[in-house]
């Protein structure tokens, strides 16, 4: 599984409107950035209170781009 299928999986299984949910990857000289793109009404869900969801959100992305060998990876989670 690809990172960003594996990110899509996690934020759509939180999301109330899933079908919305967007993931896209861009390759920059720094490294890797990863924009997760959710509907303005699932912002507050895929946040959590504190941005606990959001930060787990991330750790889990960046615990697996670490597995497949991608040791810096940005991880953009916002609306549209």
């Amino acid at each position: 599984m690809e990172l960003e299928e594996f990110a899509e999986f996690l934020v759509t299984n939180i999301a109330k409107e899933a079908d919305l949910v967007k993931v896209k990857k861009f390759e920059s000289g720094d490294g890797i950035i990863l924009e997760i793109l959710v509907s303005e009404s699932d912002m507050s869900r895929v946040i959590g209170r504190q941005g606990k969801v959001a930060n787990s959100i991330k750790s889990l992305i960046q615990a697996k781009a670490y597995n497949e060998g991608i040791k810096n990876i940005k991880v953009n989670i916002d609306s549209f």
